[in-house]
């Protein structure tokens, strides 16, 4: 009976020592927090003429390393690779404007919105396309994997003509774009009007909006690393209420800040 006793405290003590591990000390121990990263897709990720990470979800990752009292490392992960860099154990957050849908809630655990999304058509010139209406029936194309690339390769199956083309990058898309392989695309106004300024891919335009729901997106971690997304989550609400949210957000896009609350179900 006490040897029965010693070997159900050890292995109480075992497992108290495993609940006990916890990604958000590892992070803090290790001095450097890893963040998974989009940089083709600005203003939120990109690269300035030196080559170095610029945007506003770099800047976040930098925020968050800042409030753990450690080093940011971005992790420059293309927007197909972003959960799986996670599962693989290459980052330790995703900071890389991610939907939070609930399908991708099934693997990972999503924070509450750190940042919210409007949605616009960006047009071939020569298209004729002016409108999200006048996309029907024609060559389109989004990021493989987003948001906006799920809903416009649905809206084209319900309107029945027409032909939805996936690529990789957000930078393939408006080369794309600019080539005249598509006619029109749908992305955040944000990216939209990020390329067009650039002059990199003559020949497009923003000619409208999209009706698709307001593309709320969240930082990403192991789910069961329950320390780690409790610390991101109050993480997101320090950042609106000490105003840093809202200074990102002008220096890198300027306008009235997105509202990061759903009426009728989070305030």
């Amino acid at each position: 009976m006490k040897t029965a006793f010693v070997a159900g405290l050890l292995a109480a003590t075992s497992l108290a020592s495993v609940a006990h591990a916890d990604a958000l000390d590892d992070i803090i121990s290790s001095g450097t927090l890893r963040c998974a990263v989009v940089l083709d897709f600005p203003p939120m990720g990109s690269r300035d003429e030196s080559n170095t990470p610029i945007g506003f979800d770099v800047d976040y990752c930098n925020d968050l390393a800042t409030a753990l009292g450690v080093e940011a490392e971005i992790v420059e992960t293309p927007f197909p690779e972003r959960i799986p860099a996670l599962m693989s154990g290459r980052v330790d957050v995703g900071v890389a404007s991610t939907s939070d849908t609930l399908e991708r809630a099934k693997t990972v655990g999503m924070t509450i919105p750190y940042f919210a999304f409007e949605m616009a058509v960006t047009a071939n010139e020569a298209s004729g396309v002016t409108s999200f209406e006048g996309m029907k029936g024609k060559t389109v194309g989004a990021t493989a994997g987003t948001y906006e690339a799920i809903a416009l390769e649905e809206q084209v199956k319900e309107w029945g003509t027409g032909t939805f083309r996936p690529y990789q990058t957000q930078a393939d898309v408006f080369l794309a774009l600019s080539q005249g392989q598509i006619d029109a695309t749908v992305s955040t106004s944000t990216v939209a009007q990020a390329n067009v300024k650039t002059g990199n891919f003559p020949g497009i335009s923003v000619v409208g909006t999209a009706p698709f729901d307001t593309d709320y997106v969240s930082l990403f971690a192991m789910r069961e690393e329950y320390g780690l997304l409790n610390f991101l989550n109050l993480f997101i609400n320090h950042q609106v209420r000490s105003g840093r949210y809202a200074e990102l957000y002008e220096k890198w896009v300027g306008g009235e800040v997105p509202d990061l609350t759903a009426n009728g179900v989070y305030r």
